[in-house]
């Protein structure tokens, strides 16, 4: 499946910004699953300074500098990306308990290397009670990809999705206790579960299809970024989306992954000007299929 992805963010600053340095993580991976055909990205005002570069985990980030006074900051990203993740299967994989073994063993520290993505980061630490509440869906011997995916499951009954319930500094444990939040919230307590058990479990920033294939239900983050979780599950990573209940497929989209939300923030830097801001967020991710009239996204007449 070809996507055509937009998403445009727009800043607008009651006074006038004389210095911005952003970091952007906006255009898709390469990997196995996925090809980035085509990809770029717009800013206005025009940044005095641009480099590219790839990260520790293997995330494309672009850094700017813009030194021209503006009120309005326009950052645009149009990317082609062609999808084609297999389906998972539920009998698939090892026992936890010996998926947790060989994490501990493996020498890979590389960008996929399981090693980075064990232990707690900032946003999401070791914290007892989701420890407990993952635990209930990992008892000895049960294979891997089942007991995760009911632990995805039982995320989604329990939990209510609230846009308005946190915000981006919202802990874990605050959400767990809230019984509610967003893709951001659910992910980070889904991650937290699973380094507790033990396991290698990453978060994953991205996209879904905006209007879903006829006959199936409107997943939720569409028109916005979005997040799930990549669980290391002995020789591969496979996703879970505990925001929709579903294992990752054709309709996710990957931008970056790490080990917590800080590492795969689509945008963040400094600006230096007084008074507030306001932020709009628009993302359309279209299959080329669907699209009514096809134009040329990368040039042409």
């Amino acid at each position: 499946m070809i996507y055509r992805v937009k998403h445009r963010t727009a800043y607008a600053y009651e006074s006038e910004v004389t210095f911005a340095r952003c970091v952007l993580r906006l255009t898709p991976r390469s990997l196995a699953t996925q090809a980035v055909l085509e990809s770029r990205i717009t800013i206005k005002p025009e940044p005095t300074l641009t480099f590219t570069r790839i990260g520790p985990l293997d995330e494309q980030t672009t850094t700017v500098m813009i030194e021209t006074p503006h009120k309005a900051l326009i950052i645009e990203a149009v990317s082609r990306v062609d999808v084609n993740t297999p389906p998972t299967r539920l009998d698939f994989g090892e026992p936890w308990e010996a998926v947790r073994a060989r994490s501990l063993q493996t020498i890979d520290l590389g960008p996929e290397g399981p090693a980075n993505f064990l232990y707690p980061s900032v946003r999401t630490p070791l914290t007892p009670v989701i420890t407990e509440y993952a635990r209930a869906s990992f008892w000895p011997g049960r294979g891997v990809v089942a007991a995760t995916t009911e632990l995805m499951s039982r995320i989604w009954v329990d939990f209510k999705y609230d846009a308005k319930a946190t915000d981006v500094s919202t802990t874990a444990l605050e959400a767990f206790e809230a019984r509610r939040g967003v893709c951001q919230d659910f992910t980070h307590i889904m991650i937290c579960g699973l380094r507790g058990l033990g396991l290698p479990a990453r978060y994953v920033s991205g996209y879904l299809r905006t209007m879903p294939p006829p006959g199936r239900p409107r997943l939720e983050g569409a028109d916005a970024t979005h997040a799930w979780v990549s669980v290391w599950c002995g020789d591969e990573w496979i996703g879970f989306d505990p925001t929709n209940d579903v294992l990752v497929q054709d309709n996710h989209i990957v931008l970056a992954a790490g080990r917590d939300y800080s590492d795969v923030a689509p945008i963040d830097g400094i600006i230096l000007g007084p008074g507030k801001q306001t932020l709009k967020v628009e993302v359309d991710v279209m299959p080329e299929s669907d699209l009514m009239v096809v134009r040329p996204a990368f040039g042409g007449r």
